[in-house]
């Protein structure tokens, strides 16, 4: 089966293990967010499940994917409360933007909602909360109570050394929060602005480019820690994966907790509309292994929550899961994916626990009614 995905989720150990479990071949298709779900878009016969972090609008208006039956999913019951009803500790829809949920349900008229029905969108995976990372001898340069702002992307005190994330869809989400915290601008909705919003925040992002604030742009993870690890930014948008990244390298950056609250995002596992036959069951035995705790324990090791929280549980050791999840001062040094050491003895999570973190959403990740709109301008300032 083909599985057509980025390379924060698409990790080869994982394929291998799925591969080992679950008897049959497995190709993985990596490629960065956009041109993965262009692919998704367009060319439905070119995989048979899609793992994205990118909402699921797009592709299932285009008709590229089928919904999934529930009934099929043998660990339906373990995925937790958040990504079924939108509830978390007891608050609902969290945040602005595409709250996973109104898009989860397929209705009995054919569009996503809500309302719980048999058949679901896509299978809610791995997720977390994105805001930026920071080189902590920067806080020399603030007074003493100063909290982390995503203001701070868009400060002339480290022009220069200021680096986004050049993706569309989720980079211009992160500069619009960092202009409504600097007092730059105002957005009704900061995951679904309009023609006039899009317009006020891409003059803003040009006037400080041309001020020459910015050192660069990044559209995959790699690209995110060369920029950190050779001290060519200070600070700029970054994913987990990026940080433990740097870490493994002994750079000791500090994600930060925006006082303002985090973006929040959640992967999907989406069946191609031309998955069918013998093909169709082997897609749903892949969805159905990665409820199954291994892959969720892989993604722990990088910063990432799992949708169904006790089967990773259990492949966690005790200090990972206090660390990862609840928070906890790690016991004892900590390996990633790839086995290098990324948290150190008494060392806690920046931001806190799973709870704390999952709670202090601003704005989910989302694809915005003006997308390709704001695709062009976007596109705009980056070649400004």
């Amino acid at each position: 089966m083909r599985v057509l995905g980025t390379r924060e989720t698409l990790l080869e150990p994982i394929r291998r293990q799925a591969e080992r479990d679950l008897g049959f071949r497995i190709e993985y298709e990596i490629a960065d967010g956009t041109t993965a779900m262009r692919k998704a878009v367009i060319s439905p016969g070119a995989y048979d499940v899609c793992h994205h972090w990118h909402p699921i609008e797009l592709a299932w208006t285009a008709r590229s994917v089928q919904a999934i039956e529930v009934e099929r999913i043998a660990l339906w019951n373990e995925i937790g409360d958040l990504a079924k009803t939108g509830r978390f500790n007891g608050v609902g829809d969290i945040g602005q933007g595409a709250v996973p949920v109104r898009s989860l349900y397929v209705q009995p008229n054919g569009e996503l909602g809500a309302a719980p029905t048999g058949q679901i969108s896509s299978l809610p995976t791995v997720h977390n909360v994105d805001s930026f990372g920071y080189d902590p001898a920067i806080t020399k340069d603030m007074g003493p109570d100063e909290p982390e702002s995503w203001s701070w992307l868009l400060d002339d005190r480290w022009r220069g050394k200021v680096a986004l994330l050049g993706e569309p869809a989720i980079g211009s989400i992160d500069a619009a929060l960092a202009a409504r915290s600097s007092g730059l601008a105002t957005f009704e909705d900061i995951g679904n602005m309009s023609l006039q919003e899009i317009d006020m925040l891409v003059d803003i992002l040009i006037q400080k480019k041309k001020a020459g604030l910015f050192a660069g742009f990044w559209n995959i993870r790699p690209e995110s820690v060369r920029l950190m690890d050779r001290r060519e930014v200070v600070i700029e948008s970054i994913w987990s994966p990026a940080i433990t990244a740097l870490r493994a390298k002994g750079k000791k950056i500090t994600c930060a907790a925006p006082i303002e609250g985090y973006r929040g995002w959640q992967c999907g596992m989406w069946l191609s509309a031309r998955t069918q036959g013998a093909q169709l069951d082997t897609s749903y035995a892949y969805l159905n292994w990665w409820l199954t705790g291994w892959a969720g324990a892989v993604m722990a090791r990088q910063g990432y929550y799992m949708s169904a929280l006790q089967p990773t549980k259990q492949h966690l050791s005790s200090d990972e899961w206090g660390y990862w999840y609840e928070g906890k001062p790690a016991r004892d040094n900590m390996a990633d994916p790839d086995g290098e050491i990324v948290v150190w003895a008494g060392e806690t999570r920046d931001g806190g626990s799973y709870w704390q973190r999952m709670s202090n959403i601003a704005v989910w990740n989302s694809t915005m009614d003006e997308h390709n709109y704001l695709v062009r301008r976007w596109n705009e300032f980056l070649h400004a």
